[in-house]
Order: structure tokens, then C-alpha cells, then sequence
């Protein structure tokens, strides 16, 4: 399973769910009154299904690290626990929710079946379509080169980040009936005045850190190795005009990620 830091959790859902909740309306979170969080992370989440219910509200993950944050979080349980091994008794919660979990479990139905286990009513996921993420930038090569990057990630990754809604198709694997799917789109914009994590987000652009991290999986879905030594040469210097614009002032970018929760019921 993929692991994530606190700092990039915090950053990549800052504002989500803020603007409109409407997406959640199946999840009938005024008549819950046990919710499950599964992969919680750093209670982001969490925290937003805490604020919309009164019910009691529990969060689980496998990472001690980011779930002590979660801990901290006002109205929320924290336990470690894994997705595909629950530490809860059978029927224990009446709804059952993750948000990107699934699109980087290897096995995903196996958590599905035990979101299934323990829930007595509702399972829900929401899980992004990364495929179908949307960025506008004011440096011109940003926008084509993360495509590129983008789809070789998708063919050399070995879990299915581009799950979104067809993650229905495993919900009637799992005995779920399928109550909906509705779709959120989540806008994150870069402008002036840039805080510290935009800086060094560009820094990482202009040295590579940012691609090396996937490299494996990048290598694998470009095909060969002077392919991904050409990609992140342009990268790089794609990073160094981010860079640039920064220090001028003029650097705008957004990114709009299409997300899809889907609830069923047991």
C-alpha cells in the first residue's frame, strides 16, 4: 500500500468538502449513530463526519504516524487497525465510509468485503478519477507534461489510482447494493500569496524529487529508460519556469480532481 506524509495529506484535501457536502446526501449523516472512517489518515475526513453528524464517530488506519493527528482531532476515535483485517466485531457501526483508500489498496474488494462485515446498514467510498484530473497552468509545459507524466504513472502503477466510479462494480461483489454515485469535484489553486509548501512544492518540480518518487512506476509505464531520463530532464526544467514565475509573482495553477462516492447497502 502507498504511504503518504502528514503534510501532503493536509495539503491535498485542504478545503475539500467546505464548499458543498451535497455529494455525502446519501450517506444520511443525520440518522447515523456509529461511523466507521477505514484508512482515515490524518482525520481530515473524519473530521468532516464528525461535523455533520452526531454520531460517535471512529477512525482506523494502519499508520500509527498519521493516526496519532487523527487522535487529536475533537469528536473522533482513533484506532490501528488495517483495512482487509478490521479489529471490529461483526454489525458494529451502521455506516462504513473511506475516502481514497481503495485506488491504493492492492485488494480492494477484501476491504470492501469487511467494510461490509461490520457495517449493519451503509458502506461508502470516495474515491478519486485520477485519469480525469484537470490542471490550468501559467507555465505552458506544466499542463502537457503532467498529462504525459500522468497517464505513464497510471499504466505503471500497480494499483488502480483511476478507480472512481467503477468502484460499483465491486460493491455488488461484495453483496452491496448500489444506493448512487454522485461526483465531487475538488479545486486546489496556487496563486500569489504563495505560503511555504508552494515554494518548495516548485522546488521539487525544478529538481526532479517531485518524479523520483514515483520513478518505479514511471519507468514501468513509460517502457524504457531513456524515456523517463527525457521526461524528467523537460521536468526539471518545466519546475525551474515554476520557480521563476514564483519569484515574480506570476505563477497561477489549478487542479481540479474528480471524486466519486458511491454507497450501498448491505
Amino acid at each position: 500500500m502507498r504511504r503518504f506524509s502528514e503534510s501532503y495529506l493536509r495539503r491535498t484535501r485542504q478545503g475539500m468538502w467546505e464548499d458543498s457536502r451535497a455529494s455525502l446526501a446519501d450517506l444520511d449523516l443525520d440518522g447515523r449513530e456509529r461511523i466507521l472512517d477505514v484508512g482515515c489518515g490524518t482525520g481530515e475526513f473524519t473530521r468532516i463526519l464528525a461535523e455533520s453528524s452526531d454520531a460517535r464517530v471512529v477512525g482506523v488506519d494502519a499508520d500509527t504516524d498519521l493516526l496519532s493527528v487523527a487522535a487529536n482531532r475533537e469528536g473522533i476515535e482513533a484506532v490501528a487497525g488495517d483495512a482487509t483485517r478490521l479489529p471490529f466485531a461483526d454489525d458494529s457501526f451502521d455506516l462504513v465510509v473511506c475516502q481514497a483508500l481503495l485506488v491504493n489498496l492492492p485488494d480492494p474488494a477484501a476491504a470492501l468485503a469487511e467494510f461490509a462485515r461490520v457495517s449493519t446498514d451503509l458502506v461508502a467510498t470516495v474515491e478519486p478519477d485520477n485519469a480525469a484530473v484537470g490542471v490550468d497552468s501559467t507555465v505552458d509545459a506544466e499542463v502537457q507534461l503532467e498529462r504525459r507524466v500522468r497517464d505513464a504513472f497510471l499504466d505503471g502503477v500497480q494499483t488502480d489510482v483511476a478507480l472512481g466510479e467503477r468502484v460499483s462494480n465491486l460493491f455488488s461483489d461484495a453483496g452491496l447494493s448500489v444506493v448512487g454515485t454522485r461526483r465531487y469535484h475538488h479545486r486546489k489553486v496556487v496563486e500569489p500569496p504563495y505560503d511555504g509548501y508552494d515554494v518548495r512544492s516548485a522546488a521539487k518540480k525544478a529538481t526532479g524529487e517531485g518524479l523520483d518518487r514515483h520513478e518505479a512506476d514511471l519507468r514501468r509505464g513509460l517502457g524504457d529508460d531513456d524515456s523517463y531520463e527525457a521526461v524528467r530532464r523537460e521536468w526539471r526544467q518545466m519546475g525551474r519556469d515554476v520557480v521563476r514565475q514564483i519569484r515574480d509573482g506570476d505563477y497561477r495553477r489549478a487542479e481540479v480532481v474528480p471524486f466519486d462516492v458511491t454507497t450501498g447497502r448491505v
